[in-house]
Formats: C-alpha cells, sequence, structure tokens
C-alpha cells in the first residue's frame, strides 16, 4: 500500500503518448503551460523515457531539471550523472545470438552511438514511431563491445523466450507489442525514479508521475502518485492511481488544474 502524498516536488513524465502525441512533434501549448506552472511552484521536472540521451526531442518552451533514459538504466541532470547501469557484454553477446536464431536484427545503443546489425519491417517501424531512422553498422561487432544501456528490437511476445534463452542479467520491456527493449535486469523506470528521489533527498510521496506505456507501470507504482494516461492501455490504467484525460487532449494540463497541482 502506498504512503499518504505530501505535498508534490517532482513530477516524472514518459515521452511519447503522454507528453505529446506520436503524431505531433512539439508539446501542445497546454501541456507547456502546465509544466512551466509545475516548475514555478518549485516542482521539479524529470523527463522519463526509454529513449536514449542522442534520441531526446526537442521540447520547446520547458527546461527539465533532470533526465531519467534508457527505461532508468541512465539517469542525469545537466551537472552530472545520477545513476549508469549496463548490461553486461557476455549478455548483450547472447542476446544478439538469440536473435539470429529467430532471425531477427538488432539495435544497441551506448552512450555515444545507437547502431543495427540490420533491419526488418518491425524494427523500422518502431524507429518511426519515434521519428527517428536506424543506422546499419559495419562496425556493429566491436560497438557491441561497448558500454550497452539498452538493446532495441522487432519481437513478439511468442518470440521472448527464445530471445532471453540463457541470458542472465537483463530483461525485457516493452510498451509496443512488435518491438522490446532490453535493459539491466535490475533497472527499469522504477529503479531510476528510486534513484533520482534518492540523490534529490526526496520521499516517494514528494512525487508524481505520467505514463501511458507498459514499460512506465514500475514508474507509476514507485512514486506516491502514478497517472495513466487516457490513451494508455487497460494494463496501465490499471497498475496506475489514477487516470487522467488523453493526450491528444491536454490530459495533464487538465489533470493538474483539477487536482490543485498548478
Amino acid at each position: 500500500m502506498k504512503q499518504q502524498r505530501n505535498e508534490i516536488k517532482i513530477a516524472f513524465f514518459d515521452i511519447d503518448g503522454t507528453l505529446k502525441d506520436f503524431s505531433k512533434d512539439e508539446l501542445s501549448d497546454k501541456t507547456c503551460e502546465a509544466l512551466n506552472r509545475l516548475k514555478e511552484k518549485g516542482v521539479l521536472l524529470a523527463i522519463a523515457t526509454g529513449r536514449a540521451p542522442l534520441t531526446l526531442p526537442k521540447l520547446e518552451g520547458v527546461e527539465f531539471d533532470v533526465y531519467l533514459t534508457f527505461n532508468g538504466s541512465y539517469c542525469y541532470n545537466p551537472k552530472e550523472t545520477i545513476f549508469s547501469k549496463s548490461i553486461p557484454t557476455e549478455d548483450v553477446k547472447k542476446i544478439i545470438e538469440n536473435a539470429a536464431g529467430i532471425n531477427r536484427p538488432v539495435s544497441i545503443a551506448t552512450q555515444k552511438r545507437i547502431v543495427a546489425n540490420g533491419k526488418d519491417t518491425d524494427l523500422v517501424e518502431y524507429y518511426d514511431l519515434a521519428k527517428l531512422k536506424i543506422e546499419v553498422a559495419d562496425d556493429f561487432e566491436e560497438a557491441a563491445r561497448d558500454t550497452v544501456y539498452q538493446i532495441m528490437l522487432g519481437c513478439v511476445k511468442e518470440e521472448y523466450p527464445l530471445l532471453m534463452k540463457d541470458v542472465k542479467n537483463a530483461r525485457i520491456t516493452a510498451w509496443w507489442d512488435r518491438a522490446v527493449d532490453i535493459i539491466p535486469a535490475d533497472g527499469g523506470k522504477g529503479v531510476g525514479v528510486e534513484k533520482i528521489l534518492e540523490y534529490y533527498h526526496l520521499d516517494r510521496s514528494q512525487a508524481l508521475a505520467f505514463g501511458d506505456g507498459c514499460n512506465d507501470i514500475e514508474m507509476l507504482q514507485t512514486v506516491g502518485l502514478g497517472v495513466a494516461m487516457g490513451n494508455a492501455s487497460e494494463e496501465v490504467k490499471k497498475a496506475a492511481d489514477i487516470v487522467c484525460g488523453n493526450v491528444a487532449e491536454d490530459g495533464i494540463y487538465h489533470f493538474c488544474v483539477s487536482h490543485g497541482l498548478i
């Protein structure tokens, strides 16, 4: 059971499907207003995304205080790294081998690069959702020996057991039914939230989070008040404390107004 909530001091926001509609490149005026009014009240604004730091969209009009990226595996603010957790090299190698066995190309993300050893329809469309293009690299094998924070590939649930066979210290998190993000076994957005709260000396009861995907569930359950977007799946809505409006209808803004946060 969650603790009684105190005054909100930090708010975590997923990006795609939460802060902005998938069809939009920018924040809506109302969402931008809500974030800036929260900031004026002294609330820290935190991005919480599966994206890499390199692929964060430029959300004009708002200055965020802290970033949770790679689904929590790399957290930082403008001054320093708060938390860093990579996938063990032996597991990276095994996942790539397993993926080849089911004819799935793999994309890996390090701090400096995101490269792939091929592409298929699911992986291309997964990247398209974030308006990104896949870079197939000749030096993929060398890149895979670097510090890998996340692995992405097209994959459906029936393929999960084969993909993760003999993988010891990594796990799947997913927000789309045709692709997966693979992260450290003891990682995830919930862990990232905990590390950020610890860094800022805040209690979970002082934290609020908004999300729409299954990879947001741990985050919504870690904070004092977890809010699912109206466009979220039923699984996410059931895991949240409360549901707000659809991202396309400025759900975050109207929630903050109706709950006296701004």
